[in-house]
């Protein structure tokens, strides 16, 4: 969700202002996801960089989060919407790590629609924690390192228990993943939107998935050529 900040800026605003319109369009999106069938959303809210960004933003941001899961867990419990967080909790305070364990434990028998918000993550923390997790099995003689493999690694990734992501949209021109989902995202159709994120509204919504739509999905394979197949 880029663009927050450059938002802000063009109207003269703080950043933590463009935080918030940015929060704003997550209620709408969601809404309208919903009305379009997709199950899961994963939003990229807080990466383990974002910690760099200056002291005032971060405090801002912290500050948004708990007045976000403050004012919409119950709503998305009544619209029977699954709360999911994934990343390092450690670094957050303990009020707010208590308001992200109330959100999942209030909504985790919902089942409308998965809505993920990815705090603290980066792609290569989540591999790194897998490989340490099979490691630490390796070491106490429980596994052999050759029978890790694709399939075994995958199950200690975050959101192990989800499909893979069919959709990546980011948003304000950038045309990278910045170390979010590595793993998870393999196969991932990729869509990079102009607009900022706190522009981005249900027709930028619908543009995305149409763009998906349209795409081919071989994942690295292919039908044979229609002449081969009938000779």
């Amino acid at each position: 969700m880029d663009g927050n900040n450059r938002w802000a800026k063009k109207r003269g605003m703080t950043a933590a202002n463009g935080h918030r319109a940015g929060v704003e369009v997550i209620r709408s999106l969601l809404n309208h996801c919903q009305s379009r069938g997709v199950e899961v959303v994963t939003l990229f809210a807080f990466s383990s960089e974002n910690w760099q960004r200056p002291t005032l933003e971060v405090q801002a941001l912290m500050r948004l989060f708990s007045h976000y899961l403050d004012s919409e867990t119950k709503q998305l419990h009544a619209d029977g919407v699954r709360l999911r967080f994934i990343g390092n909790r450690q670094q957050f305070s303990a009020g707010l790590r208590r308001q992200m364990d109330y959100s999942e434990q209030l909504t985790r028998f919902n089942k409308t629609t998965q809505l993920v918000i990815a705090v603290d993550y980066g792609g290569q923390w989540d591999i790194t924690n897998a490989a340490r997790t099979l490691a630490q099995r390796v070491k106490e003689g429980l596994l052999e390192p050759d029978q890790i493999d694709v399939e075994m690694m995958g199950r200690e990734i975050s959101l192990a228990d989800l499909p893979q992501p069919d959709l990546c949209i980011r948003t304000a021109g950038e045309q990278r993943i910045s170390n979010f989902m590595l793993w998870q995202m393999a196969y991932a159709e990729l869509y990079f939107a102009d607009c900022l994120w706190p522009d981005f509204n249900e027709t930028e919504m619908d543009k995305a998935l149409a763009a998906f739509a349209a795409r081919d999905r071989r994942y690295g394979g292919r039908e044979e050529d229609e002449h081969v197949a009938d000779g």
